[in-house]
């Protein structure tokens, strides 16, 4: 079976790092799909976003296999997205700080009409960052394309104390679970060298 053309519906450095290291060749056409949603719950949320990706790329790309995904931080019930201002970037990261929070990824894969959706979910702690680092943070510019405006791998900041789960859903793609949809449409990857302890395994 000759193997698709596959396209990563997003504008993500980080989700095409990943998907790179899955070894398999890619193109980038990222989604201008409207993002609102009335729906509040995790999982839902992330798996219909990372659906509606994926099946606009493919509309405009009927002969390859698409992947689409989005990312949601959840904190006491309330989503966070990423933080439009200096502002919302300084009240997220203070409502974070020192507490548990859940990071759900929707992944898509979709082909020749066929769609497959699954998940990653991960619990993250953050560390009882100060307010003088989150200013240095917010200056730097990092919170405003991420999720709940921070990065697990930003070494500077290092706002992670630990997580239970995927690291690789917290930067954006969990790599497991994308894996296990590609090879149902018969796509071979290679096992990724990441710092994961979820998706390394699996792989394997």
């Amino acid at each position: 079976m000759t193997s698709p053309r596959i396209v990563l519906a997003s504008a993500s450095p980080r989700r095409r790092e990943l998907l790179a290291a899955l070894g398999v060749s890619f193109e980038v056409v990222p989604s201008e799909v409207d993002e609102t949603t009335e729906e509040r719950e995790a999982v839902r949320v992330a798996e219909s976003l990372a659906r509606r990706k994926a099946e606009a790329v493919a509309a405009a790309q009927p002969d390859a296999l698409v992947i689409g995904s989005d990312t949601v931080v959840a904190l006491d019930g309330r989503l966070l997205a990423k933080p439009a201002d200096a502002e919302k970037a300084r009240g997220m990261l203070r409502n974070l700080r020192g507490r548990a929070h859940e990071v759900v990824t929707g992944v898509a894969v979709a082909l020749d009409g066929r769609v497959l959706v699954d998940h990653g979910r991960t619990g993250v702690h953050m560390r009882a960052y100060s307010d003088a680092e989150i200013e240095a943070f917010i200056a730097s510019g990092s919170p405003f394309d991420k999720a709940g405006g921070y990065a697990i791998q930003d070494e500077a900041f290092a706002p992670v104390a630990r997580f239970e789960g995927c690291r690789c859903n917290v930067i954006g793609l969990p790599l497991g679970v994308l894996r296990g949809l590609l090879g149902q449409f018969e796509v071979e990857t290679r096992a990724p060298d990441v710092d994961c302890p979820v998706c390394a395994p699996l792989v394997q």
